[in-house]
C-alpha cells in the first residue's frame, strides 16, 4: 500500500474509533441518570419488606456502576449491552406495577367518596367525619350526605402549608344556603403505617383518592391537630361553575373507585386534578410554573381573575388567615361559619 494511502487509512481509523468514543461517552452519560432512576425505582417499589428494597437497589447500583465503568475503559459494547439489557427488564418491571384499590389502608383513608346525581340532586357516599384528638386518637365515622346543586352558593380554596411557602396542600369548599359546607380533598392513599414521600409520589408508591369531608374534619385536622397554617379564598366563578366543579370532583371519585390511579407528585396531584377540572369547565387556562407549587397557587388564581379583584393578593391571604379561628372554635357547632369571620365575601 503506498504510504501515502497507508496514512490516510491509519488516519481514518483513528477518527472512527474517536467517534465510537465519543458515542460511548454520550450513552454512558444518558445511562448514569437511568441508573439512578432505576435505584430509586427499586428501593421504593421492589417487592418484600423495607430490607428487601434496600436490598435490590444496592444490588441494581453496584451493577450500574461496575457496567458502566467499563463502558468507559474496556469492552464498552458488551458493558452497554449488559446495562441496557438489565434496564429493559427493570422498566417491564415498573410498566407492569398496577394501581389497587385492595390493600390494608390507612384509617383516614380507608373509604373512598362516591357519589350518584339525579337531576340537581346528589347524594355523596363516605364523607368522612372524623373526630381528632390528635392525628393517632380519633373516632371514625363515615356518612351519607345529600346536597341540592340548586342551593350551591359558594365555593372556597383552602391552603394548607406545614413546610416551606411552595408547599401546601389544597382543599375545596362547597358552601350550600343555610351554612352547610362539604370539602373535597384529593390525598394520596396511604397504607397502615406508611407515611407521605414527596420523592416516592414519583415512583408509584401510593394511590390516589378523591375524599369529600366535613370541614370540622379536614380543616381542623390540619390547623388545630397538626398544627399547619390555613388560607381561606373565596373564588369568584358564576354558578353553573360552580355546579360543574362540584359535578366534577363527583366524576372523578366515581372515576377512581372504578379504575385506581397513582398519585404522582408532580403530575397526579391536588392541585393538577384542580387545574384539569378547570380547564374543562371554563375553557384554555394559561400554564404557569406556579402550578408546580402549590403554595402559590393563589397567585396564579388571582392572575387568572379567579379572586375578588378588590383587594390585593396580600389582603386577601391577611383576611383570609383562618388558623386561630379554627384553633379558638375548635369544632364547635359554628366553625365553618367562624373561619369565615373577616373574608371577603
Amino acid at each position: 500500500m503506498p504510504r501515502d494511502r497507508r496514512k490516510y487509512a491509519i488516519r481514518a481509523c483513528r477518527q472512527a474509533a474517536s467517534r465510537v468514543m465519543a458515542m460511548v461517552r454520550l450513552v454512558t452519560c444518558v445511562a448514569w441518570p437511568l441508573a439512578i432512576w432505576g435505584c430509586l425505582a427499586l428501593c421504593y417499589r421492589a417487592p418484600g419488606g423495607r430490607a428487601l428494597k434496600i436490598l435490590a437497589a444496592g444490588a441494581w447500583a453496584v451493577f450500574s456502576l461496575l457496567t458502566l465503568l467499563a463502558a468507559s475503559r474496556a469492552h464498552p459494547a458488551l458493558a452497554i449491552a449488559a446495562f441496557g439489557a438489565a434496564f429493559g427488564a427493570v422498566l417491564l418491571w415498573w410498566h407492569r406495577l398496577a394501581p389497587s384499590n385492595d390493600r390494608d389502608w390507612a384509617d383516614d383513608v380507608a373509604q373512598m367518596t362516591s357519589g350518584s346525581v339525579q337531576g340537581s340532586r346528589v347524594v355523596l357516599h363516605n364523607v368522612r367525619n372524623f373526630d381528632w384528638r390528635s392525628d393517632a386518637d380519633y373516632t371514625q365515622r363515615w356518612e351519607t350526605r345529600g346536597y341540592d346543586l340548586e342551593h350551591l352558593r359558594s365555593v372556597d380554596m383552602i391552603m394548607s402549608y406545614w413546610t416551606i411557602r411552595p408547599i401546601a396542600h389544597v382543599l375545596i369548599s362547597f358552601g350550600f344556603e343555610g351554612g352547610d359546607h362539604v370539602v373535597f380533598s384529593v390525598e394520596i392513599r396511604r397504607e397502615k403505617n406508611e407515611d407521605f414521600s414527596a420523592i416516592g409520589g414519583f415512583f408509584k408508591e401510593f394511590e390516589l383518592c378523591i375524599l369529600a369531608a366535613d370541614e370540622r374534619d379536614v380543616i381542623r385536622l390540619r390547623t388545630n391537630v397538626r398544627r399547619e397554617d390555613d388560607y381561606l379564598y373565596r373564588i369568584r366563578i358564576p354558578d353553573s361553575a360552580m355546579r360543574s366543579l362540584f359535578l366534577a370532583y363527583v366524576e372523578q371519585a366515581n372515576a377512581l373507585v372504578r379504575t385506581p390511579r397513582f398519585y404522582n407528585t408532580i403530575t397526579v396531584n391536588c392541585t393538577t386534578l384542580i387545574y384539569h377540572m378547570m380547564s374543562c369547565i371554563v375553557g384554555h387556562l394559561p400554564l404557569d410554573l406556579r402550578l408546580l407549587f402549590a403554595g402559590y397557587l393563589p397567585g396564579y388564581v388571582y392572575r387568572v381573575g379567579g379572586l375578588d379583584g378588590r383587594y390585593t393578593l396580600e389582603e386577601l391571604r391577611s383576611a383570609g388567615r383562618i388558623t386561630e379561628r379554627a384553633r379558638r372554635s375548635d369544632g364547635g357547632e359554628r366553625f365553618s361559619a367562624d373561619i369565615r369571620q373577616g373574608v371577603p365575601i
